[in-house]
Parts: structure tokens; C-alpha cells; sequence
């Protein structure tokens, strides 16, 4: 007898071994990878099937030269810098959010079953169930009519997400180009180069009381003629009537601009 206790005591840490540990959620399994996560139909449907109790923002696009979708190519970099940034920023994933891009290749069925001609389109999920769920989880849709920037899809994601002070939301962080950098750091070099070989040749063209003469003149009889009135009031060059080119407006208030090259022409 008590060597059969012996045996179930030394056999109860193997026993626990292998017990088998507890199915990780829908939302630890995709939160641990890369954002933005690259989907297909069927991780599409897993991380937007009902119920879950996080938000989920899958960008559809078609990135491919064979679609000719520019807005899909102009956007993508900026949707990684705001996934990269938020998943970063968010520590402990306390926002609960995920970030996908779902390439039209990988998901046909999913552009046909949303009814969706132009592309890219973003959906943002919110949770079915816990203290953020919003009753039937309808999707929020942002069309794309213009090229946006990741600042600007930021600020939309953070207005349909619920306001919550003591958790507040990853800030956007671009990251730190340092091919520009470098690129105006070579081009101060160089025009710091010229300025210097060139600076014996320009120095007496400066000086030159002509120069300055002839720009005096060319700026007072810009001002003189009324070229900042034309710039202003945005004035036609010239006008037509009864199929003749009329140079001068009627009246003291306004002018065309041909007026004003004529006006200084005279002047000179």
C-alpha cells in the first residue's frame, strides 16, 4: 500500500506536465503577432466572428500593379506606420485592439459578400460582448475618397473607440527616417561647398548698386501698377465681349490684369 503511494505522489508532477493548458483566446493568438497582421478569408472571419470582446480594424485593399488601385499603394506604408506605432504604444494590449490587412487576392469572398467595387476600405469590429460591446457589432466603414494620411485614419479610429481617461489610447510615433537625415545633411554640405568656391564671384554682384536699382524698380512699379490688387481679388488677365478682347475694366473698383503690365509698361 505504501508503495503504491509512493508511486502516485512521484507520478503527480508528470501528470501535471501533461495536462493539457487552457486554448488561448481568439485575441492573444493574433495580438502576438506583427501588426498589421496579414489575413486570408478564413483568419478574416476568425477575428471578426462574433462574439468577442475587442475591436478589430482590418484595412481591404488591392495592392498589386495588376488592379491599378494608387490609393491602395499611396496608403498602405502610412496603415503600417499606425499599426506598427499602436501596437508598440499599447502596452499589455490594454486597448484590445487588433489591426489586419486583407489583400483582395487573399480574399475575394470577403470583398463580394461586403458588396465592395472600390477599394481601399476600412472596417473597424467592435466587441459583442464586456464592457466596450455595442449590441449587434456592426462594422464602422471609412471610405477612402482621397489619399489619407496615418495622422488623419488615427484621429477616425480614436472617435469611434470609447473615451476612457485612465487608459488612454497609444499616441501616433513616426519613425525616425534617417535616409533624410542623411539626404540634408549632404545638401548642407554641398551648398555650404558652393557657397564658399562661388562666394569671390557673387560677393560683386551683390554689391553691384545696379542690381538693387533695377529691383527697386521692377518692385515699385509691381505695387504702383496694382499687381497685389490682381493677386489678391484673383482678377481675369482679360476679358471678352461681343468678340472683342477688352484690356481696361469700366469703373475705379476693379482691373484685368493685362491693365496692370500696360499700366507699368507706361510707368517705365
Amino acid at each position: 500500500m505504501r508503495l503504491y503511494n509512493l508511486l502516485a505522489t512521484a507520478l503527480l508532477p508528470l501528470l501535471a506536465l501533461a495536462a493539457k493548458k487552457p486554448a488561448a483566446s481568439t485575441f492573444d493568438t493574433y495580438s502576438s503577432r506583427s501588426f498589421p497582421i496579414e489575413v486570408d478569408e478564413s483568419s478574416y472571419d476568425a477575428i471578426t466572428h462574433a462574439p468577442r470582446d475587442y475591436w478589430t480594424a482590418v484595412l481591404l485593399t488591392a495592392r498589386p500593379a495588376k488592379f491599378a488601385c494608387q490609393l491602395c499603394r499611396e496608403f498602405d506604408p502610412e496603415w503600417k506606420i499606425l499599426a506598427s506605432s499602436w501596437q508598440k504604444g499599447d502596452k499589455n494590449s490594454a486597448s484590445r485592439v487588433l489591426f489586419a490587412t486583407l489583400d483582395f487576392d487573399n480574399g475575394r469572398n470577403v470583398f463580394m459578400r461586403n458588396q465592395l467595387q472600390t477599394a481601399p476600405v476600412l472596417f473597424l469590429y467592435p466587441p459583442t460582448n464586456g464592457p466596450d460591446a455595442t449590441g449587434s457589432g456592426k462594422e464602422i466603414r471609412m471610405d477612402f475618397l482621397q489619399s489619407q494620411s496615418a495622422e488623419q485614419t488615427h484621429a477616425w479610429i480614436l472617435r469611434q473607440l470609447p473615451s476612457d481617461p485612465a487608459t488612454p489610447y497609444p499616441k501616433l510615433v513616426r519613425p525616425v527616417n534617417y535616409g533624410r537625415i542623411v539626404a540634408s545633411f549632404m545638401i548642407l554640405i554641398g551648398m555650404f561647398t558652393f557657397g564658399t568656391v562661388a562666394y569671390p564671384y557673387i560677393l560683386p554682384v551683390l554689391q553691384s548698386r545696379n542690381l538693387w536699382a533695377a529691383v527697386s524698380l521692377i518692385a515699385v512699379l509691381l505695387f504702383t501698377s496694382g499687381h497685389m490688387f490682381n493677386h489678391i481679388r484673383k482678377v481675369p488677365y482679360v476679358q471678352g465681349s461681343k468678340g472683342k478682347i477688352i484690356y481696361f475694366a469700366n469703373g475705379f473698383q476693379t482691373q484685368y490684369g493685362m491693365e496692370t503690365q500696360i499700366v507699368a509698361a507706361m510707368c517705365t
